[in-house]
C-alpha cells in the first residue's frame, strides 16, 4: 500500500466523527431550500401569495448570508468552526420554527427569511468545509464530498418528509417539526464530535502538552489581497455563480415544474428525492476524482453536464424518460458546485485565510442562491411559463464549465512561502 494511501486511512480513522458532523450540519442549513418548494402550493392556498413573493424569501436569506459571508470567514479563521456553529445550530432552529407563525402578512414573511439569513450564516459551508479541509490532508476530495453529501441527503428525505408532515400536520407544524428533528440531532452531533484544528490544538494545550509541540496545522496561501488580483479565484468565482443562479433556481422551482408537467404533488416530491440519491453518488464520485484527477477538468465537466436537466425538462423535449434522466443529472452535478468550489479555492487560494477567501465565494454562492429563485419567478410570471428559464440554464451550464475547464495548474505551495505561510510568489 503507497504511503498516501496509509496517510489517508489514518486520516479517516482518527476523524470519520468530524465528517459525519460536519455532514448533518451542513444537511441542517440546506433543508429550508430544500423544502420550499413543498411549502408554495399550502401558503399560496392560504394567503394567496405569488410564485414572485414565495420565492422571495429564500432570496432575501441568501441575500444576507452572501454579505455576512467573508465577515464570517474572519471569525473562521480566527476562532475555528465550532465556537460559532454550535450556537448558531440553536439560534437557526428557533428561526426556521418561527415560520409557522406565518399570518400572511408579506412584509413578515420577509422578515422571517431576514432574520434566518442572519442567523444561519453561522451554519453555512464556510464552517463545515473550513472544519474539515483544516483537518484532512491527504483524502480531501473525498472528505470534502461526504461533507457536502449533507446537503444530497437533504434532498433525499425532505421532500417526502416535508410532504408528510404538511398533509399529517399542516405546513405549520411541519416548520416546528423539521426545525425540532433535524435541528435536534444536528446539534447532539456537533456538540460531541465537531472539533476542528484550531479544537484540537487548544485542547493539547489544556492537556500540557508545550505549545511548541501541540498539533497545529502548516497553513500556507495567499493573502485576501493576493487572492483579489487571482485570475483563477476570479474564473471560478463566475463559473460557479452563473450555475449556482441557474441550478438553485431549477431546484426551488422543481416542483412546481414537475406539477404543471402533469405529476403530482407528491410524485414530485419522490422524484425530487431521486435527485438526492444522484446528489450523494455525484459527491462521492467526485472526491474521488478531485483527489486523482485534475481537479478544474473534473469540475468543468460536471457543471457543465448540468446543461442538460435544462434541456431535458423543456417543452417539446420532456418525456417521462427524460425527466427521470434531468432528475439524475440536476443531483449529480446540485451538490458538487459547492465542493469543487471549495476544493478549488484550497488549490489555489491555500488555507492560510481559507476562511475569509472561501467566505467571499461563499458569498457569490450566496447571492447567486438568492437570485435564483427570483429570477425562475420572475420569468414564469412573465413568460407564463419556464420555457426561457430553461433554455438560458442550459446555455449558462455549457459556457460556466468551460470557463472551469480553462483555469491553469495549481500553485506549488511548497516553494515561495514565508516564514509566516504566506505565498511571496503571489504578492
Amino acid at each position: 500500500m503507497s504511503e498516501n494511501k496509509i496517510s489517508a486511512a489514518r486520516e479517516w480513522k482518527s476523524n470519520w466523527p468530524l465528517v459525519l458532523a460536519a455532514s448533518m450540519g451542513f444537511s441542517f442549513f440546506s433543508l429550508p431550500l430544500a423544502a420550499t418548494g413543498l411549502f408554495m402550493e399550502p401558503l399560496t392556498k392560504d394567503f394567496g401569495w405569488s410564485r414572485t413573493l414565495l420565492s422571495s424569501g429564500p432570496s432575501i436569506a441568501t441575500t444576507t448570508t452572501a454579505i455576512l459571508s467573508p465577515f464570517f470567514g474572519i471569525l473562521i479563521d480566527r476562532y475555528g468552526s465550532r465556537k460559532l456553529v454550535i450556537p448558531g445550530l440553536i439560534l437557526t432552529m428557533l428561526s426556521i420554527m418561527a415560520f409557522a407563525f406565518a399570518n400572511g402578512s408579506e412584509l413578515q414573511w420577509m422578515g422571517l427569511w431576514l432574520v434566518f439569513g442572519i442567523l444561519a450564516v453561522t451554519i453555512k459551508s464556510t464552517a463545515w468545509t473550513a472544519g474539515v479541509l483544516g483537518v484532512f490532508k491527504h483524502s480531501r476530495g473525498l472528505a470534502l464530498g461526504l461533507t457536502l453529501s449533507g446537503t444530497a441527503v437533504a434532498q433525499i428525505v425532505v421532500p417526502p418528509l416535508t410532504n408528510w408532515l404538511i398533509d399529517s400536520v399542516g405546513w405549520r407544524g411541519a416548520f416546528i417539526g423539521l426545525s425540532l428533528g433535524w435541528g435536534g440531532l444536528t446539534f447532539l452531533l456537533c456538540l460531541f464530535f465537531f472539533f476542528d484544528a484550531h479544537d484540537r490544538r487548544a485542547a493539547a494545550l489544556a492537556g500540557g502538552v508545550p505549545e511548541d509541540a501541540a498539533p497545529e496545522p502548516v497553513l500556507v496561501g495567499l493573502t485576501p489581497g493576493q487572492a483579489l488580483r487571482n485570475s483563477a479565484l476570479w474564473r471560478v468565482g463566475i463559473s460557479n455563480f452563473v450555475v449556482m443562479v441557474l441550478t438553485i433556481g431549477l431546484s426551488i422551482h422543481l416542483v412546481p415544474i414537475l406539477t404543471e408537467a402533469g405529476v403530482s404533488r407528491s410524485h414530485a416530491a419522490w422524484l425530487s428525492s431521486l435527485a438526492g440519491v444522484a446528489g450523494i453518488v455525484g459527491k462521492l464520485v467526485t472526491g474521488v476524482l478531485l483527489d486523482r484527477y485534475r481537479p478544474n477538468w473534473i469540475g468543468g465537466v460536471t457543471l457543465g453536464v448540468a446543461a442538460l436537466a435544462f434541456l431535458f425538462l423543456m417543452n417539446g423535449i420532456r418525456s417521462p424518460v427524460f425527466i427521470i434522466a434531468a432528475m439524475l443529472v440536476n443531483g449529480y452535478a446540485f451538490g458538487t458546485k459547492t465542493q469543487i468550489t471549495g476544493f478549488l479555492t484550497a488549490g489555489y487560494g491555500g488555507m492560510k485565510h481559507f476562511g475569509v477567501i472561501y467566505g467571499v465565494m461563499g458569498a457569490l454562492m450566496a447571492l447567486a442562491s438568492g437570485l435564483g429563485p427570483m429570477t425562475a419567478g420572475v420569468v414564469y410570471d412573465m413568460a407564463g411559463g419556464y420555457g426561457p428559464f430553461l433554455l438560458a440554464g442550459g446555455i449558462g451550464c455549457a459556457l460556466s464549465g468551460l470557463l472551469m475547464i480553462s483555469l491553469p495548474a495549481y500553485p506549488d505551495w511548497k516553494k515561495d512561502v514565508g516564514e509566516d505561510g504566506t505565498a511571496t510568489a503571489f504578492a
